[in-house]
């Protein structure tokens, strides 16, 4: 078993990485949150999979749960799911003491952490992800909101859990595609501040690939500890914890102009790093090797490194809309060489056009 702990000024808690940890989920939801009742958030295709399981240990812990499934998928979140969810917690009668439970992917954790954030006020938050993206980035952090017509996570607040229970062994039952789109999180994880784990995923791609115990252990661990850490350092976003954002500029355009789920989140985001990694080398901000070295690693796991995607004029200006823009500048993060990266609001609008055009297929 692995243990990181999250010590913030004002909360403290810890991230389980544990195989069969998800046998002991109402036991550690238990110890913390000892109201009767509990809402249980589960991806609909993940409730066949490990959403019973969750859901008898939460029984056998003594819970009456209130299970609420919620599509999958980009396109389900939002506020009308929001809606729906807290409609059956007021009827429930469910109250502050009641604790929320996410068991699904990123999509899952980021809704039902928003339900939890505002239901009541707040009540506690619990998350149990199931796949490599929400392990890696969205469980970890407290950002917790939906999209609306106009982008991604453009309403939201930081609302951190009281818990982070994540099972490895899920991952032998997660989609080939959905596996690779947490690897990009891992990729990116070590462009911006971890060249040995750069290093590392590199050398270990095929037994990732083979979903093999020791090295996912491993993966997860290296990961959420570069998360935490930078968390800890920076829990809303006013400085260096932007620097998770590299690559996410571009691929919240690519998501928005695409269509929700079209290019999966992590497909955007590898495609995105790319188009960051040229615009560096562009400026003179780093080496071209940089963008070489991601391209070959990005290619050897399989993702994707080019796409269809809409006009250039159309990405520029889902671009503006992002979330980072500060005084109509658009801030960008860029590598200087892999394990460290810079944020610039400066960059000449043809040269990001540039950088787009060379992800794009005609």
């Amino acid at each position: 078993m692995v243990t990181v702990p999250i010590d913030l000024p004002h909360d403290r808690y810890d991230i389980t990485i544990e195989p069969g940890v998800l046998d002991r989920l109402g036991t550690i939801v238990r110890g913390m949150a000892s109201h009767a009742r509990c809402m249980v958030i589960v991806d609909e295709h993940v409730m066949e999979l490990h959403g019973h399981e969750a859901i008898e240990t939460l029984r056998h812990a003594g819970y009456d749960p209130l299970v609420h499934e919620m599509s999958s998928g980009e396109a389900y979140k939002t506020l009308e799911t929001v809606r729906r969810a807290y409609d059956a917690m007021l009827e429930a009668r469910l109250e502050r003491g009641s604790p929320v439970v996410a068991v699904g992917g990123g999509v899952t954790g980021d809704t039902a952490g928003f339900i939890a954030a505002t239901y009541l006020r707040g009540v506690p938050f619990f998350q149990c992800p199931t796949t490599l993206l929400a392990m890696v980035d969205a469980s970890v952090g407290g950002k917790v909101g939906v999209n609306v017509p106009q982008g991604k996570n453009l309403i939201g607040a930081f609302y951190q859990p009281r818990a982070v229970i994540m099972d490895p062994l899920v991952l032998q039952t997660l989609p080939q595609r959905e596996l690779l789109c947490g690897l990009a999180e891992c990729i990116k994880h070590g462009v911006i501040r971890d060249a040995d784990l750069f290093d590392w995923i590199e050398q270990n791609t095929a037994a990732i690939l083979k979903h093999k115990p020791d090295e996912m252990v491993e993966l997860l661990a290296r990961n959420v500890r570069i998360k935490a850490a930078v968390v800890i350092e920076d829990e809303k976003e006013a400085g260096i914890r932007a620097h998770l954002n590299f690559g996410h500029t571009f691929a919240h355009a690519i998501e928005a102009t695409s269509g929700y789920g079209h290019i999966l989140h992590g497909e955007a985001v590898a495609l995105g790093m790319l188009a960051a990694a040229h615009l560096a080398a562009d400026l003179g901000r780093c080496d071209r090797s940089v963008h070489d070295r991601l391209l070959a690693l990005l290619e050897k796991v399989g993702l994707p490194t080019k796409s269809e995607l809409v006009s250039t004029e159309e990405l520029m200006n889902a671009m503006l809309l992002d979330k980072k823009v500060r005084d109509a500048k658009l801030r960008l993060v860029l590598p200087e060489r892999i394990g460290a990266v810079n944020i610039i609001d400066d960059a000449p609008a043809e040269r990001i056009a540039a950088a787009w055009e060379t992800i794009g297929t005609s």
